[in-house]
């Protein structure tokens, strides 16, 4: 098994620093303003760190990308701190959340925007999303969100395969990045 730092190193070449910081605030201040569970603290890396960065493959370079309802800012703080060739937009509605996630992202290009993502005026050419909603709701609230061409990408747990039969043109990536858990993706093309 390799270790959490040969990880670190190896999907936060750039941005160490950064991430262990994030880390760091997600296990106190995160579990302390209830954006994670009490239990989490030592799951944190494996659970969602790592975890949100089952996507990473499915984002071309350069894209512009929108995490919605990102919450404790999980998938986009760690895609942005892995990907820094990307540009980042949390929407999260909750000011809390919103009040953390602007505390985690000083000092970084990430962008915070509080509000639902109906009311998010601007584009990406990816959409993101973890523990948000069904495939058909998460279509429902973001789908503007999305340029002609684009994608949605929502990371999914084991279930994922039950939620394809229920958003027509969607596809599951079952994707394993090198030392890390399966990752289960469902994709949705905005055609042109």
């Amino acid at each position: 098994m390799v270790s959490r730092e040969t990880l670190i190193t190896t999907y936060f070449p750039q941005k160490q620093e950064e991430i262990l910081a994030y880390a760091q605030l997600l296990s106190t201040s995160g579990i302390e303003r209830g954006l994670i569970g009490p239990r989490e603290g030592e799951i944190i890396w494996e659970r969602h760190i790592f975890n949100s960065l089952s996507v990473i493959s499915l984002i071309p370079e350069g894209a512009s990308v929108i995490d919605v309802g990102s919450g404790a800012g999980l998938p986009g703080i760690p895609l942005a701190l892995a990907r820094p060739d990307i540009t980042m937009t949390l929407i999260e509605p909750l000011q809390r959340r919103v009040d953390f996630l602007l505390e985690a992202v000083a000092g970084t290009t990430i962008t915070v925007f509080r509000g639902r993502a109906q009311d998010y005026k601007k584009q990406g050419d990816i959409v993101t999303a973890r523990a948000v909603a069904s495939m058909e709701k998460l279509k429902g609230m973001s789908w503007h969100l999305v340029k002609k061409g684009g994608y949605l990408l929502a990371i999914k747990g084991e279930s994922a395969a039950a939620e394809l039969n229920s958003l027509p043109g969607s596809e599951l990536h079952e994707i394993q990045l090198p030392d890390l858990p399966l990752g289960r993706v469902i994709r949705v093309q905005k055609r042109a």
